[in-house]
């Protein structure tokens, strides 16, 4: 427990003059707080107007029947979350005053670990739909080694060799769900054999639920006992996932800006939201609050469909407001052209830009986009990317495969995605893998290597296409969905889909935190 008064015993009188009066303003209120709190606190002491939010925080709290003594840092968060994201934030005006952002003295820090324009080589033949998936095998095979109870596995075509009764644990791709009155099997297989998994109904629950979650195509271990030649019976069941880890982040304060499916060209997209987020990041929109987060903006992520294309889905032509895919991004050029050079833009494509669509897709094709080509503060990368900021990780995915995850986990729903989403993206690092299921709604283009394998986790893992917001930490991994800017479209209704549009995510990189603001015109 820390308070102003220890920090001063302990020798800290150089304290930022702006945190003592913050950290009285705290203890004369009877309130005291602990030391993630602090360290947060003095962390954005001087990014935001932390006495207006102290002072909101100290309300809540006198409010409270509990009328808790110590402030955490998760409820310092979820103030700040609430005051940008809900009706309590300013509304936007114009504000004509100089803005001289400070990110312009700020370096960039951009590594591009892994660009998929560099690996798009393949033919289609079975030969090669064989190696793809045994370098699937061996990828994830690599990464299930490293769980401690996982370490003495075996692969199918060795459990095979093993005697009855004995209990081992297997790892292998999952070919096959089949469910029966009174039991589910499991087909599972690697380069040379196969085996069929029993599950009772009346196992345990838990093992139920993990086959539920299972996808066809996942590689898995198996916990089994062997009760014939090539039949098992399911113990358990082990997902490769990502342990729990420490979130790299920047020695710096700086932010970064996470955006999506912006569908530039259709008679829904929302350009009265959008001109006001650009002007914001110009310094020439929102409160002093607002200004002092856009003052330190120093990379833009866009994670696909810049725009919405031709001739995308069935009667696209009927939404579309404009019918050239040159003119889509003429367009676009020209609005992401207003966002000052100062900021850093990095775009992926999504299955509504000009390249191919099978993933691992190259970055949009220049001889559709080249004026987005020629902007200076530009790159352009496939999708999914892997890139390094400021020393934090990211992996940038436009998110086409949660269409699959959606149809096939029992616990996630387009009716229901505004709370679902971040649980449809775990499961990505569940698999540890950006498209599980082959052959389904997402085209996967078969080469020799399987390059969307998640050989590491990522600090930050940013999709969009859904057109939901929503983000979640999940073991030191910072799932992002950056929603959307376009209303919801025809086909949306039909899903039973609910967009929730131009709302938009910053994270500061020096402690990851999340502050999203909302952009969306209220007239």
């Amino acid at each position: 427990m820390f308070s102003y008064q220890s920090r001063e015993e302990s020798g800290m009188e150089e304290t930022d003059p702006l945190l003592k009066q913050t950290l009285s303003l705290i203890i004369e209120s009877g309130y005291q707080v602990d030391a993630r709190a602090l360290t947060f606190l003095k962390s954005i002491v001087n990014t935001i107007e932390i006495k207006d939010i102290i002072k909101g925080v100290i309300e809540e709290l006198t409010a409270s029947p509990d009328k808790p003594v110590l402030i955490s840092e998760e409820f310092l968060k979820s103030r700040i979350t609430k005051l940008l994201q809900t009706s309590e934030q300013p509304t936007f005006t114009e504000n004509t005053g100089v803005f001289k952002p400070c990110a312009t003295d700020i370096k960039s820090k951009i590594e591009v670990l892994y660009n998929p324009a560099d690996h798009v080589d393949f033919d289609g033949s079975i030969q090669v739909h064989l190696k793809y998936f045994k370098d699937r095998l061996t990828k994830i095979e690599k990464i299930l080694r490293e769980r401690m109870d996982v370490k003495d596995a075996i692969l199918v075509s060795e459990a095979l060799k093993r005697p009855l009764r004995s209990r081992t644990k297997i790892i292998g791709i999952v070919t096959e769900k089949k469910e029966r009155k009174n039991s589910v099997f499991i087909r599972i297989e690697d380069c040379y054999a196969n085996i069929l998994v029993f599950i009772s109904h009346k196992s345990d629950k838990n093992l139920i639920n993990k086959y539920a979650r299972l996808f066809i195509d996942q590689v898995v271990c198996i916990e089994a006992t062997k009760i014939k030649d090539d039949l098992f019976v399911a113990n358990d069941l082990i997902s490769p996932d990502i342990p729990d880890r420490k979130t790299n982040v920047s020695s710096e304060q700086v932010y970064a800006v996470l955006t999506s499916d912006l569908h530039i060209g259709s008679k829904k997209f929302l350009k009265i939201s959008f001109d006001r987020f650009i002007n914001w990041l110009k310094g020439k929109e929102g409160s002093n609050l607002h200004k002092e987060i856009a003052n330190k903006v120093k990379y833009l992520i866009i994670a696909g469909d810049i725009v919405d294309g031709i001739g995308v889905y069935p009667n696209q032509e009927k939404e579309l407001d404009i019918t050239n895919i040159y003119e889509q991004y003429e367009v676009a050029s020209k609005l992401i052209k207003e966002i000052p050079e100062s900021i850093e833009i990095i775009t992926i494509p999504g299955n509504h830009d000009a390249t191919r669509q099978a993933l691992p897709q190259p970055a949009i094709l220049r001889k559709y986009a080249k004026p987005l080509y020629d902007l200076k503060n530009v790159t352009m990368l496939g999708d999914p990317a892997k890139i390094r900021l400021h020393g934090v990780e990211f992996l940038l995915y436009h998110g086409r495969s949660l269409d699959d995850i959606i149809g096939a986990a029992p616990d996630v729903t387009y009716l229901h995605l505004e709370q679902e989403i971040t649980i449809a993206m775990k499961y990505l690092l569940k698999t540890r893998h950006v498209a599980p299921i082959f052959g389904s709604k997402t085209p996967i283009a078969p080469m020799p290597v399987d390059n969307l394998v998640i050989d590491s986790p990522p600090d930050v893992l940013h999709a969009g296409h859904v057109h939901v917001f929503g983000y979640e930490n999940y073991r030191g991994t910072l799932l992002v969905n950056s929603g959307a800017w376009q209303e919801q479209t025809e086909y949306q209704k039909k899903m039973g889909l609910i967009p929730t549009p131009g709302i938009v995510p910053i994270i500061d990189l020096k402690n990851m935190t999340v502050l999203p603001i909302n952009f969306l015109s209220s007239t």
